[in-house]
């Protein structure tokens, strides 16, 4: 018998019981990877001091409680710490640069996710609801209904053009438009943070239902979720739910985080992580 035609034999031997030992390693493979998508765009949506047992099933957030029977539910997700502004900057920049309170003003410069996406010729804006104008760095305005405390990309303004922190009014009705990443803070009526719970679920279905439903055939996302939970309390539990195209409705129960979020985005635009985001696993959607 030819050489090759030996060989030939032992490779037929051989190859299906190579399939049977190989299969069970491509089949894990197969079932932990993580689908690479890039949404055309994500908007966030940041509202003020509510847990999450607050808000589930509360009939003064109709509005909210439809979202997220529609999209996907993180049943366990926390805030970093209390109060309201470092977990803004924690969300934006992956780090709470040791602040501890609402004071204000502050000029930090580092990497955020404004200047990631930047870098990456992409786009990013937050808009602010009653903030007078693009770039503005005042602590205040609006007779108190813009607090500088839920912007931070205020904090790092000095280092970022004007255009990347924008007033509500400018959120474009051309959705198409929008920036590749956004946050949306209401002021402090529309938040629920002075308001109510029903002024802030009507303020939200106002402004964002038609963007919630566009999302959906266009490749894009919308994420609510709350800057702290209510009453200071200890596990800082808050609601998060992400709606949009592509997500699975239903719940996670993984514990996730500000820096969670911010990990999915970096993930979504092949970011460098920033800080406290580099130990966190990212949301899962898939």
């Amino acid at each position: 018998m030819s050489s090759r035609r030996r060989l030939h034999r032992v490779l037929l031997a051989v190859l299906p019981l190579f399939g049977l030992i190989a299969a069970p390693w491509l089949q894990a493979a197969q079932a932990n990877a993580v689908p690479h998508w890039r949404p055309a765009h994500v908007v966030v949506v940041i509202e003020e001091n509510k847990s999450f047992s607050t808000i589930v099933g509360n009939p003064d957030a109709p509005y909210i409680n439809q979202l997220a029977g529609q999209g996907l539910v993180f049943t366990d997700a926390h805030a970093i710490v209390h109060p309201s502004q470092p977990n803004y900057v924690a969300l934006f920049a992956g780090s709470t640069y040791g602040l501890t309170d609402d004071s204000c003003p502050h000029d930090l410069n580092s990497p955020n996710l404004a200047s990631e996406l930047l870098a990456k010729k992409l786009s990013f804006a937050i808009y602010s609801e009653s903030m007078p104008e693009a770039g503005f760095t005042g602590c205040s305005a609006s007779n108190g209904l813009y607090r500088r405390k839920h912007n931070p990309v205020a904090d790092f303004q000095g280092h970022l053009p004007a255009t990347v922190n924008l007033p509500f009014s400018d959120f474009p009705r051309d959705y198409a438009k929008l920036p590749t990443v956004a946050f949306v803070v209401p002021n402090m009526m529309n938040d629920m943070h002075d308001g109510t719970i029903a002024e802030g679920d009507t303020w939200l279905k106002a402004h964002l239902s038609r963007y919630a439903a566009w999302a959906n055939t266009h490749d894009s996302l919308l994420i609510v979720t709350w800057d702290e939970s209510d009453a200071r309390s200890l596990s800082n539990q808050i609601l998060l739910i992400v709606v949009g195209a592509h997500v699975k409705r239903g719940s996670n129960d993984a514990y996730v985080n500000h820096y969670s979020l911010l990990a999915m985005l970096e993930r979504f635009y092949v970011l460098d992580r920033l800080g406290d985001s580099a130990e966190t696993s990212a949301l899962n959607l898939f």
